[in-house]
C-alpha cells in the first residue's frame, strides 16, 4: 500500500514539474532584456563583409550566401522577425536582415549592438502599388495609420536589398 502511495506521489511531482517545463513564447524573447548571443544555425567560417561592401558591388553578390557586420538600428517591433543594419561608417547605408517568422526572434532591445550575420543576399523589386504597400505597412508596424494616398514614394522605395537571415550572432 505504502508503496502504491509513493508510486502516485512521483507520478504528480512528475506531472507538476513538466507543466512547469513550458516553452519560451516569441513575446518574451522579443521582449528579452539581454540580446548578446547566437541566434539560428552556427555561423559558418566564412569571409566577413561591412555592409558598405556589400551595397557596393551588390549585383556580384546577389543570391549568395555572405557573412555581414553591421550595427542594429531598428527590430521588427511587432515579431521581432527583421532588423535593419548599417555601415559601421554611415549610418544610410542599410540592409535588411529578414528571417522567417518565429524561427528567429530578435528582441528589440539588440538596437544599437553590433551584429554579425549569414545569409542569402536578395534584391526585391517592387511596382508601384507594391512599394506602397510595403511602405504603409511598415509604418504600420510603428503604430502608426496612413493612407496609401498619403504616402509619398523615392526612387528607393522601389526596391530593396536584403539578407534571408539564417544565422546571427549579436555582440
Amino acid at each position: 500500500m505504502i508503496l502504491n502511495h509513493n508510486i502516485i506521489i512521483i507520478q504528480i511531482l512528475l506531472i507538476v514539474i513538466s507543466c512547469n517545463d513550458r516553452a519560451v513564447t516569441e513575446i518574451e524573447l522579443l521582449n528579452k532584456k539581454n540580446p548578446i548571443g547566437n541566434y539560428g544555425k552556427e555561423l559558418s567560417k566564412k569571409e566577413h563583409f561591412e555592409v558598405k561592401d556589400i551595397l557596393d558591388s551588390a549585383e556580384r553578390y546577389l543570391d549568395n550566401e555572405i557573412i555581414i557586420k553591421g550595427k542594429i538600428i531598428e527590430v521588427c517591433p511587432m515579431r521581432g522577425c527583421w532588423i535593419m543594419i548599417a555601415d559601421k561608417s554611415d549610418n544610410d547605408l542599410l540592409i535588411r536582415a529578414k528571417v522567417h517568422d518565429g524561427e528567429i526572434v530578435f528582441p528589440l532591445s539588440a538596437k544599437g549592438n553590433e551584429v554579425t550575420l549569414e545569409g542569402t543576399f536578395t534584391k526585391l523589386e517592387f511596382d508601384e502599388k507594391r512599394a506602397r504597400n510595403w511602405k504603409k505597412h511598415l509604418f504600420e508596424e510603428q503604430g502608426i495609420e496612413i493612407e496609401e494616398d498619403e504616402i509619398n514614394l523615392v526612387p528607393e522605395d522601389f526596391f530593396e536589398y536584403r539578407v534571408n537571415c539564417s544565422s546571427a550572432k549579436i555582440h
